[in-house]
């Protein structure tokens, strides 16, 4: 599998620009790599993947319209080394200035998605509210949550303290539905326990910006029950998969995510998906 750093894709849904841009690329071994149906499944997923790394794009959406700029997510800022934090110099060549974006609406609260933040312990985005999933923010804020959680899953919960701590009052919780005119929150369980995605309500059916719903278009799409080892929940990421991709073919939602290499249309393919450049 291969990745790399791509012309700006941009599409029109309702009254927003939408562009793709890329913050970096995430490159992890293939033992990442699980199956919602056990061990067999796992290692088989695994052996037909070979040796290669898993490597994938970091996607933040900027949504431009009359009223401003909006992003979804923020990528990882410069805290991952130097593969990661290119969103800043994106949006510099689009000629905007960081106090310039009026929101930041949050998938889900991992580091690859929420670090770009901030710049320290400073707001990064100093103007910008940061809307982000009530039972997200519940499940990361929650000290008895965190006592359960092994170390290398604690990162989340130090971020999400470290939101409420540098965004203060700019920090807000939202629940599903609509959180903003032309954009509706749609609660995707599973990667995390408030993961969503966002909706952008277009007359021709509309843009869905899916988070982490997916990684791995062409091991995923034909069998949903694929995932990697950043679900919490395998099994619900999985149901959660398989019906966000249904939703999209019933209702002819072009989609793209936090990892998907650009817009996407979803179709029916025996027992899974198959998706297709939009």
């Amino acid at each position: 599998m291969t990745s790399s750093r791509k012309p700006k894709a941009s599409r029109r849904f309702g009254p927003f620009e939408v562009l793709r841009l890329q913050d970096g690329v995430f490159e992890a071994p293939p033992d990442v790599l699980i199956h919602a149906d056990g061990e067999v499944a796992t290692a088989e997923l695994r052996k037909n993947w070979g040796e290669a790394p898993v490597r994938v794009d970091v996607n933040v959406f900027l949504l431009r319209d009359a009223s401003g700029v909006t992003l979804v997510d923020a990528g990882a800022g410069t805290e991952w080394g130097p593969t990661f934090g290119h969103l800043r110099q994106e949006l510099a060549d689009l000629g905007i200035e960081r106090d310039a974006v009026r929101r930041v609406l949050l998938t889900h609260i991992h580091g690859d998605h929420a670090q770009g933040l901030f710049e320290g312990d400073e707001r990064y985005f100093p103007e910008a509210e940061i809307l982000v999933p009530m039972a997200e923010l519940a499940f990361f804020l929650d000290a008895r949550q965190r006592e359960k959680a092994p170390a290398p899953r604690q990162g989340a919960f130090d971020l999400a303290a470290r939101l409420k701590r540098v965004y203060g009052a700019k920090l807000v919780p939202i629940m599903d539905g609509i959180v903003s005119p032309g954009i509706e929150a749609l609660a995707l369980p599973g990667h995390t326990p408030g993961h969503v995605g966002y909706l952008i309500h277009d007359a021709a059916g509309g843009l869905l910006l899916f988070g982490d719903a997916m990684h791995l278009e062409e091991v995923q799409g034909p069998d949903p029950n694929a995932g990697l080892v950043f679900d919490l929940d395998p099994e619900t990421a999985a149901m959660t998969r398989r019906s966000v991709l249904e939703q999209a073919v019933r209702y002819g939602w072009i989609v793209s995510g936090g990892h998907l290499p650009d817009f996407r249309w979803v179709r029916s393919q025996g027992s899974g998906f198959r998706l297709l450049p939009a």
